[in-house]
């Protein structure tokens, strides 16, 4: 990658998304370097859809780019190692026409040490590590990956979430073990979580006071014709963010998060004959990554949205009110959690 000449900290010129960048100087670039213990000439890669490796160098100036602070480089590199996971399949993220992009979800003690918003309006703006760790993941996959809209990132119509999309688990409202513990990671270790996703989509629900009436309203947002993992569900991973409020309600009744991703495997599903000929229903059973045969089911079968009841990621992040999140997954992709060095 070259760079231009920049005159001052901030430019508006040849910039991946379109906003100002931060003069990747040599001394930024060089303090991102030492922060995270990298030299200029380590690689990482190769990167879909180029094939191409990075120096850590181009790396740390893709991230200075994206306004980040040296201290979060360290995060950067591994949500990104995490994305180069063969079961992430970050070409089809790249490339496909859907709406999808890796999304991280960071945990651990960092959260609190980089200020990662995990509370009230966490997928939003207003929160510097939220807002430039995401973006310098989207840098790095237009710079090195070549991800370019229109050429090889085919996206329809994309999403404000390719800008960059990284939050942190509300740990210390959720009611149960966060999301890296569930995954076998000690509590105190710092770790990144990337799943390729769509924009969140709003789960409200102000009058349920128990766990089945909570749940009850978001399976039924989560099941709906025209989703991805209604049909892909293979390797489905139906994402949902439970307000704090939601999740107390859940965890008043006595449910452990086993309990909710039960729930989700059990109920939210869609009849067969709902199904049949819609979204992208597979007459040929095999062309498209779905668990079940769905051709050959009865009209009255009730098809659930991933393979089984481990499937969903459910976590517990914003602030007051009795929102929730769904974010429906790509479907052909996996999930990976890595610890952040």
């Amino acid at each position: 990658m070259s760079y231009p000449v920049y005159r001052g900290s901030m430019v508006t010129a040849s910039s991946p998304d379109g906003l100002p960048v931060v003069n990747p100087t040599r001394e930024r670039v060089e303090r991102f370097l030492d922060t995270a213990g990298v030299t200029s000439k380590d690689q990482l890669g190769p990167f879909p859809l180029s094939e191409r490796s990075a120096t850590m160098e181009t790396l740390a100036a893709n991230a200075v780019m994206a306004g980040c602070k040296s201290s979060y480089f360290g995060v950067v590199l591994s949500a990104l190692e995490a994305t180069l996971e063969a079961e992430f399949n970050l070409y089809g993220t790249l490339a496909t026409t859907e709406p999808h992009w890796p999304m991280v979800i960071v945990n651990g003690p960092v959260v609190e040490e980089l200020d990662i918003n995990s509370g009230t309006n966490a997928f939003g703006q207003g929160s510097k590590p939220n807002a430039t760790i995401g973006r310098a993941l989207t840098f790095v996959y237009m710079n090195v990956a070549g991800a370019t809209p229109g050429l090889t990132d085919k996206a329809t119509h994309g999403g404000p979430h390719k800008f960059g999309l990284c939050i942190a688990e509300n740990e210390f409202e959720s009611p149960w073990e966060p999301l890296h513990v569930e995954r076998g990671f000690d509590a105190n270790e710092n770790t990144v979580t990337v799943l390729t996703t769509e924009a969140p989509h709003n789960i409200s629900d102000h009058i349920a006071n128990t766990a089945a009436g909570v749940l009850t309203t978001a399976v039924q947002s989560m099941s709906v014709l025209g989703a991805n993992t209604t049909y892909l569900s293979e390797r489905a991973e139906p994402c949902l963010v439970l307000s704090p409020e939601h999740a107390a309600t859940i965890a008043r009744d006595g449910w452990s998060k086993d309990d909710v991703k039960r729930f989700i495997y059990d109920y939210a599903r869609i009849s067969h004959k709902e199904l049949r000929d819609q979204g992208m229903y597979d007459t040929q059973d095999g062309s498209r990554p779905h668990h079940v045969p769905v051709s050959g089911l009865p009209d009255n079968a009730d098809v659930p949205i991933c393979r089984s009841p481990e499937d969903p990621v459910v976590l517990v992040a914003g602030g007051t009110g009795r929102h929730s999140l769904f974010l429906s997954s790509f479907g052909d992709s996996r999930s990976v959690t890595r610890l952040i060095q």
